[in-house]
């Protein structure tokens, strides 16, 4: 990375790179004076330009054909989800009956719990890592007390070691080997929402394995920031979301994937009809036992929600153009960029909290602001600046690939310079 942190060297390696031409396929948030510093994927990614004329694409064919539209129109809905095979299990690291695009993250998680958690008296115990994302804290806690364990014997928590921020795999791999008899499932954010540490998932899979658990991830800040590999991986299943780095709109369809270990077993599952097997999905009530189709839509609900699929093939046919490879390759660049200019600033107020290594870490820079912390944040919204704040003290910035640029983090190190002052 270039260590001059001039602004020339900003717009030359904006000018360098053959990806910042992707910038002009997003519409970009405006302020008074032009597009805001949008630093905010990790919560939610921006919106295609492509996907407000898919969506109107299946309205009229909506208005047009009504029914006939699940046939007929020019993605016809019946099929409509399986145009994801290919690129969702492309960006995962999954063989394409691996994954299925339903749902959402949580909703999945559940599914998938109920399928893989299976616990005993014996072996009932969960692993989470400190801080877990809330809201797979509190499903694996209802998934306890479902199975009538307490949350409080039941949730082993994986903590970073007093004074430090991030996890230590090999940490992680004490606490499966010392209690891994008692372990049903070790479910871990591949990257933390909090500090945007990049977990070592293959390492972790495997340790899951040795001590007879169940190894399965939540992608929600992974999944279109950092290259995966689930299958080659052996993970057991993964769940994510697609509002964040995938910029599939609010609420959008979420992601999951099952290792086709698992993709052919009978597992207990929730059932709904168009998990079904296809051929006879349609006989409706001349069916009365569901049988599963093949690998992950075996795990399916209901009929696909083709408005919120539309904002994802927008999406996804920029990752197919761009390649996850070139992405993050680009992505260590801005955010060792973003990295330099931070410390550039002679300032005690502010402590990493990612990671310094690139390789264990996505996009994101989680900064710590030991004095006014609340009202820094502030200074940089008021400043054009949009990025997040996690109580107490934590400002969340993350460059992603696709549409941020150079030119925008030499612009928001000069605002943070200005703002701390």
């Amino acid at each position: 990375m270039a260590t001059s942190s001039d602004e020339a060297t900003a717009r030359r390696l904006d000018a360098e790179d053959p990806l910042t031409r992707f910038r002009d396929r997003f519409h970009l948030p405006a302020g008074p004076d032009g597009p805001l510093i949008y630093l905010c994927g990790h919560s939610l990614g921006l919106m295609p330009k492509a996907a407000g004329p898919m969506v109107e694409q299946e309205l009229r064919d909506w208005a047009t054909m009504g029914v006939e539209g699940h046939f007929h129109a020019g993605h016809p809905w019946y099929a409509y989800h399986e145009g994801f095979r290919e690129s969702a299990a492309t960006l995962v690291g999954a063989r394409p009956g691996e994954v299925v695009m339903m749902n959402g993250l949580t909703v999945n998680l559940h599914l998938m719990m109920t399928s893989f958690y299976r616990p005993t008296p014996a072996r009932h115990q969960i692993l989470v890592e400190a801080p877990a994302f809330p809201s797979d804290h509190y499903a694996v806690q209802s998934q306890l007390v479902h199975h009538g364990f307490g949350t409080e014997e039941g949730l082993i928590w994986a903590r970073p070691r007093p004074g430090e921020d991030t996890l230590r795999t090999s940490d992680i791999e004490a606490v499966l080997e010392r209690r891994g008899g008692d372990v049903a499932l070790m479910l871990l954010s591949a990257v933390n929402f909090h500090t945007g540490q990049l977990l070592d998932v293959p390492r972790l899979a495997a340790a899951a394995k040795r001590a007879g658990a169940v190894a399965g991830f939540d992608l929600a800040h992974a999944a279109g920031n950092v290259p995966l590999s689930l299958h080659d991986w052996d993970v057991d299943f993964a769940v994510w979301c697609s509002y964040k780095y995938l910029n599939a709109g609010p609420g959008a369809v979420a992601g999951c994937f099952v290792h086709e270990t698992h993709g052919k077993s009978r597992l207990p599952r929730l059932a709904g009809w168009w998990g079904n097997d296809p051929a006879t999905r349609f006989r409706m009530h001349l069916e009365e036992t569901f049988v599963p189709q093949d690998g992950a839509q075996g795990w399916q609900l209901s009929n696909p929600p083709i408005l919120s699929f539309a904002p994802l093939r927008a999406s996804l046919d920029l990752f197919d153009e761009a390649g996850m490879p070139a992405l993050r390759a680009r992505s260590e660049r801005m955010t060792a960029y973003l990295e330099q200019l931070v410390h550039a600033i002679s300032s005690r107020r502010l402590v990493q909290l990612t990671p310094r290594d690139p390789a264990a870490r996505g996009c994101q820079l989680s900064l710590r602001v030991t004095a006014e912390a609340r009202g820094l944040f502030d200074r940089l919204r008021t400043a054009g600046v949009v990025c997040d704040f996690r109580e107490p003290d934590v400002i969340r910035v993350a460059p992603v690939p696709l549409y941020n640029t150079f030119h925008e983090l030499w612009r928001f190190g000069r605002i943070l310079a200005e703002a701390l002052a």
